[in-house]
């Protein structure tokens, strides 16, 4: 593969010219159509090539050579990209000459940015940008090489929506890849520091940096937190090779994928070692994978690995998906391209099955790890959960309202959280159940609709309490009047009471009005 150059004046060339020609990706998808857009994420090109075939403007021939990867003849490349021309698309390691036509070597995709920063903070980057990356599955008709340098996928969205919206001064984006989180963290960051083993990828974000218009994103090279030893970040985000992959011959390791350690062990060496480059009140968020062994519980391995850190650490973990051995094997080794039916596939999942069995796994959780180091006080939060029902929209704000609704409940006694305010979160609404011909409810329950759209069942008394909770009176004083109604003791009721509120304004069914 060519050598990506992250040139600064072919980069701006050919911003200018992506720029000109509407390259959006609301642009690409009403260009080829829902129908097509969905077959382009399945890897089926065919039906968006076809609902394009006819144009032969700037966007379509941009589509058709870096969203899709297929050649186009070198004369219309050059009427599209005026300012960069082929033979700067060739300089920047985008392209190659065949004949008279135009070989794409790497995609360049646009992206969305996804959501706004918080309050102007952010280095400037726009409302969207252009991702370039290595040609997928689909354009090189076959499996990916070892050194691939990964595109947006779903995990970067979903890790790109979690990253905390407040603002800040300095990032670390450990494991970078194409470079779409050092981007995102610039809408509420002043700048990023981004590391990679792969020097592919890294050129690959600094690249992308440029496309985006900013200079804010430095880039190094090396493992882990390597490269910022005795550095400390406010910040820290990272969707790191986590894939648990067998350590014997024959087994591909994908960088974008893959870092050389056995089992889980890369996820409990960030979590372990990231405390050590947080400034205090500073976060770290991450996508991982952690096994579950025979008689060990997979959120209980990672409640020690935080527990291992030298730097104290609040945690907040989620899980939000588990798979056997046998279905996580399927999935990583058909991601790998390896037709499933074959005889390399069978021998590739005997591969991953013998590794799991050796450590005695029993399954694998995939989710989401926050982290914080305190600023002058012991670690007060310690959640590890599972939430596997479908959650929509980004998520990065509702962490960061959950973390300041954490750190105000930590100062509040039951007697001041008696006198507080509260009022209901827009999104909750009530569902009651009743059996057919009774007058009073079975079941009471709270639907979240933003955030993690949660769903809780309560009692009268909660469900009474949360009805009333309208910005007006204080706690203390509405569980009184409930206690009336119930014709219970008002003290039992409120030792009853206060420890599911302080659940529900950290999960953000309530919030304090002031």
């Amino acid at each position: 593969m060519p050598v990506i150059t992250a040139d600064p004046r072919l980069a701006a060339a050919l911003r200018t010219d992506l720029d000109a020609a509407g390259y959006t990706a609301t642009a690409v998808r009403e260009g080829w159509g829902p129908v097509a857009d969905a077959a382009v994420g399945r890897g089926l090109h065919g039906p968006a090539l076809a609902a394009i075939a006819d144009r032969d403007d700037a966007a379509a021939v941009h589509a058709r050579l870096l969203f899709l990867g297929v050649p186009q003849p070198a004369a219309a490349v050059e009427a599209a990209f005026p300012a960069c021309g082929v033979d700067g698309l060739i300089g920047l390691g985008l392209a190659r000459r065949d004949g008279d036509r135009v070989v794409p070597t790497a995609l360049v995709r646009p992206q969305d940015a996804g959501g706004a920063g918080a309050d102007g903070a952010g280095a400037g980057v726009g409302a969207h940008w252009w991702i370039a990356s290595d040609l997928d599955e689909a354009a090189l008709a076959g499996p990916l090489p070892t050194d691939h340098v990964l595109g947006v996928g779903g995990a970067s969205l979903t890790l790109a929506g979690l990253q905390l919206a407040t603002p800040v001064d300095r990032v670390l984006d450990v494991g970078s890849g194409c470079g779409i989180q050092s981007l995102r963290a610039l809408l509420s960051a002043d700048r990023v520091v981004a590391t990679d083993v792969s020097h592919r990828a890294l050129a690959f974000t600094r690249l992308n940096a440029l496309l985006a218009g900013t200079d804010a994103v430095e880039v190094r090279h090396g493992s882990l937190f390597e490269p910022v030893a005795g550095e400390q970040f406010d910040r820290v985000v990272s969707n790191p090779p986590f894939v648990i992959t067998p350590r014997v011959q024959g087994v591909p390791e994908y960088e974008y994928r893959d870092a050389g350690y056995a089992g889980d062990d890369l996820v409990a060496a960030f979590v372990t070692g990231v405390g050590a480059v947080l400034a205090p009140g500073g976060t770290a968020q991450l996508l991982a994978n952690w096994e579950y062994r025979e008689g060990e519980d997979g959120l209980d391995r990672v409640r020690a690995w935080v527990a291992a850190s030298p730097e104290p650490l609040d945690a907040w973990v989620v899980e939000r998906e588990h798979l056997d051995p046998l279905s996580y094997a399927e999935l990583w080794v058909r991601d790998g391209g390896t037709t499933p039916g074959s005889p390399e596939y069978a021998r590739l999942i005997d591969a991953w099955l013998d590794d799991f069995a050796a450590r005695r796994v029993t399954g694998i959780g995939f989710g989401y790890v926050l982290l914080r180091r305190p600023v002058d006080a012991a670690p007060a939060l310690a959640r590890y959960e599972r939430v596997s029902q479908p959650v929509t929209g980004a998520l990065g704000v509702h962490l960061g309202a959950a973390l300041a609704a954490a750190d105000r409940l930590a100062a509040l006694s039951d007697d001041a959280l008696s006198a507080a305010v509260l009022q209901v979160a827009p999104d909750v609404t009530e569902a009651r159940h009743h059996r057919p011909g009774d007058e009073a409810p079975t079941v009471i329950e709270l639907h979240q609709g933003a955030g993690f759209a949660r769903v809780i069942a309560v009692d009268p008394g909660l469900a009474a309490l949360v009805g009333a909770c309208d910005g007006d009176l204080p706690v203390g004083v509405l569980i009184s009047a409930i206690a009336d109604l119930l014709e219970v003791d008002a003290a039992a009721l409120a030792s009853d009471l206060l420890p599911r509120v302080r659940e529900l304004l950290f999960t953000g069914f309530l919030g304090f009005a002031r």
